[in-house]
């Protein structure tokens, strides 16, 4: 089946970067749309930036000017470039991926799956 891993993140001082990976792979399968979440503890999970198939990104206010996502549609990756970190932006962050997957011949349509997540620290 579909699994998404990411990579990239870590222990960043605030005012740092970090740029965060993730990679969808297993069977056969067409993304329409992949992002990013985060949960903080005791928060609720949130949603940081979104870019559909053709490009077009969404992102949080708290992030925008500060995050930048894309997408290669060859490699089924999706980025999230993270530059002026803050201690508040520690959290977990996890890769998600709306898609198409054909298993036995069959298409399922509006699947959405979530990658386990990479743990963003900030220290201030």
């Amino acid at each position: 089946q579909v699994q998404l891993v990411e990579s990239g993140g870590g222990l960043v001082q605030a005012g740092g970067s970090l740029r965060l990976s993730c990679t969808a792979s297993g069977g056969i399968f067409t993304i329409q749309t992949m992002g990013w979440y985060r949960q903080a503890p005791g928060e609720q999970r949130e949603m940081v930036a979104t870019v559909n198939s053709e490009g077009y990104a969404v992102y949080a206010d708290s992030m925008k000017g500060r995050f930048t996502i894309s997408r290669d549609n060859a490699k089924n990756a999706v980025y999230l470039q993270m530059n002026s970190l803050k201690p508040e932006d520690t959290a977990v962050y996890i890769c998600i991926a709306d898609l198409t997957s054909v298993v036995q011949g069959i298409s399922y349509y509006n699947q959405h799956y979530w990658g386990q997540g990479t743990q963003v620290t900030v220290s201030s």
